[in-house]
């Protein structure tokens, strides 16, 4: 499971916020303080996980500690499934 969300999570990341959909990031790439991420696409990112998962995310849970990874991230969807 972790995985298919980690492929789902690059594949949007990669076309839709860097509009590099040939690129494949790390799952431990640090996506906000590596500054691939900015505040703007981060709200992006977080309405996506909503849609397509469900999962519902705090505003207070957007930052670098819990969402900086794809790791990070596919490990707090699945805590939300």
């Amino acid at each position: 499971m972790k995985q298919e969300l980690i492929g789902k999570l690059n594949t949007y990341i990669t076309g839709q916020i860097l509009k590099r959909p040939d690129k494949t990031l790390n799952p431990n790439e640090p996506l906000i303080s590596g500054g691939l991420i900015d505040s703007f696409s981060l709200v992006d990112l977080a309405m996506f996980v909503e849609q397509t998962w469900g999962a519902k995310l705090a505003d207070t849970e957007l930052n670098a500690q819990t969402f900086d990874t794809l790791n990070q991230l596919a490990d707090l969807i699945e805590s939300r499934l």
